[in-house]
C-alpha cells in the first residue's frame, strides 16, 4: 500500500501539473480527467481538486465542450494575489467598500466559486470584513508578505 503524502495527495497532483504546464512548451489542452485519474493512479474527486487549485491559481481554466485548458491570460498571478492587489492598485483604504463577487468574477474571468475561496481566505487572513447589508469591506491593507 503507497504511503500517504502529509501535503495531501491532489496537491501533490496539482503541482506535478503545474510543472508540466510550465516546461511543457505547446500544452493548450490537459489530458481528460479519465487519463489523469490512470496515470496518477487516483479518483476522479482527487483529480478535480487538485484542478481547481490550479483554477484558483489561474492557471487553468474549465473549456465547456474540450475538458481543462491551460489560462493564456497575460498575468500569470495567482487569482488570491490579482485580488489582494486590488485594494493597493484601487487605492482602496481601511473601510473602503471591497468590489462585489460579481465585479470580481468579471474582471478576472474567474467562476464564482474560486472568486468566494479567495475571499473566504481574505476574510481569514484580517485583510477584509463582511458587514451585514454593506457586503466587503477592507478590514486591513496588505503587506507584502499578506498574501492569501
Amino acid at each position: 500500500m503507497p504511503e500517504a503524502s502529509p501535503r495531501g495527495t491532489y496537491l501533490v497532483i496539482a503541482e506535478a501539473l503545474r510543472n508540466e504546464i510550465e516546461e511543457g512548451e505547446g500544452i493548450d489542452v490537459l489530458p481528460s480527467e479519465a487519463d489523469l485519474m490512470s496515470s496518477h493512479g487516483v479518483s476522479r474527486n482527487t483529480i478535480r481538486r487538485a484542478l481547481k487549485v490550479l483554477e484558483v491559481d489561474g492557471v487553468v481554466e474549465s473549456a465547456p465542450g474540450i475538458g481543462w485548458r491551460v489560462a493564456r491570460s497575460g498575468d500569470r498571478r495567482s487569482l488570491a494575489e490579482r485580488m489582494t492587489d486590488v485594494i493597493t492598485e484601487g487605492s482602496l483604504s481601511v473601510g473602503d467598500t471591497y468590489p462585489s463577487e460579481a465585479k470580481l468574477c468579471e474582471r478576472f474571468g474567474a467562476s464564482r466559486t474560486a472568486v468566494r475561496r479567495v475571499l473566504a481566505q481574505m476574510e481569514g487572513n484580517g485583510l477584509l470584513a463582511t458587514v451585514h447589508g454593506k457586503g466587503r469591506t477592507v478590514r486591513a491593507l496588505p503587506t507584502p508578505t499578506t498574501r492569501p
